[in-house]
C-alpha cells in the first residue's frame, strides 16, 4: 500500500523535468495524477493543455482534470520559467512576463483548485520555489524576485488555509539537471564551461536530480506529513547551508 493510495493529484508543468518526475513518483505511490502543461503530456499520462497566464484556460483545464479524477487531494504548482540578468538587463515587459508565469500563474491554478481541495480529507499544496529566493545569485535578479514571491506566497497561503485543513509548503531546489536548465545552458557563449561552473558551485559536486526534488515534493504532499505546513524544504546539495573549504 502506498501513502498516496486513493488520492488524486494535479501537477502543473508536468510534461518534463521536475514536474514529470513528480507526476511519475506520485503515480508509483498510488495517486491518480493529471498533468497540466502547455505541452502535450507523455504517452500514458492524463494531460490537459493550459498556459498558466490564461485564467480561462487554467479554469477549463482544472475542470477537465477534476472531471477525470473525480476529486482532488494534492496540487503541485511546478510550472515556471527562468530569467537571467541584473536589474538593468530586463525591460518592464520581461519582468511582467516572468512574474505572470511564476507568481500569478501559481495563484490562478491554486484559486481554481481550492474549492475541490477543501472537500478533501488530506489536502495539500506544494509549490516549486528555488534557492534563489533566499540566496543572492549573480545575474538572476528577476528570477530571484519571482521565487522570493513564491516563498512569501507559500507562507501566506499556509496561514490563510490552515482553517480549511489545507497544508501549503514549497520545495527549493538548487540547480537541477533538467531540460529547463539545459535550455539556459544552450544560450550561453560556452555551454560546457557554464555547466562546469554550475556543478562546481554545488558542494556535493553535481547538479540536483529531478527525482530528488520529486521525492521532497512527495514528502510534503503525503498525508504522513500532516503536521508540516508553511515549510520551505531545500534540496540543494548543501549550497545554502554549508560553508566548506575551497577545493584544492
Amino acid at each position: 500500500m502506498g501513502d498516496f493510495d486513493g488520492l488524486k493529484a494535479i501537477v502543473t508543468g508536468g510534461a518534463s523535468g521536475i514536474g514529470l518526475a513528480t507526476a511519475n513518483l506520485l503515480a508509483e505511490r498510488g495517486a491518480q495524477v493529471a498533468v497540466l502543461d502547455r505541452d502535450e503530456a507523455p504517452a500514458g499520462m492524463t494531460g490537459f493543455r493550459a498556459d498558466v497566464t490564461d485564467d480561462g484556460a487554467v479554469r477549463a483545464a482544472v475542470a477537465g482534470a477534476l472531471a477525470e479524477l473525480g476529486s482532488l487531494d494534492v496540487l503541485v504548482n511546478n510550472a515556471g520559467i527562468g530569467a537571467q540578468g541584473t536589474v538593468e538587463d530586463n525591460d518592464d515587459a520581461e519582468w511582467a512576463r516572468v512574474l505572470d508565469v511564476n507568481v500569478v500563474g501559481l495563484v490562478r491554478v491554486a484559486r481554481a483548485c481550492l474549492p475541490a481541495l477543501r472537500r478533501s480529507a488530506h489536502p495539500a499544496i506544494v509549490n516549486t520555489c528555488s534557492v534563489a529566493a533566499t540566496v543572492g545569485l549573480p545575474v538572476r535578479a528577476l528570477y530571484s524576485a519571482s521565487k522570493g514571491a513564491v516563498l512569501a506566497l507559500t507562507q501566506a497561503m499556509a496561514a490563510d488555509h490552515l482553517a480549511d485543513g489545507i497544508r501549503v509548503n514549497c520545495v527549493a531546489p538548487g540547480t537541477a539537471d533538467t531540460p529547463w536548465v539545459q535550455r539556459l545552458l544552450d544560450q550561453a557563449d560556452d555551454p560546457v564551461a557554464q555547466r562546469a561552473a554550475l556543478v562546481a558551485r554545488q558542494p556535493h559536486g553535481r547538479l540536483v536530480s529531478a527525482d530528488e526534488v520529486a521525492g521532497a515534493i512527495a514528502y510534503l504532499a503525503s498525508p504522513t506529513s500532516g503536521s508540516t505546513t508553511g515549510l520551505n524544504l531545500v534540496v540543494d546539495g548543501g549550497l545554502t547551508a554549508l560553508r566548506l573549504p575551497a577545493r584544492s
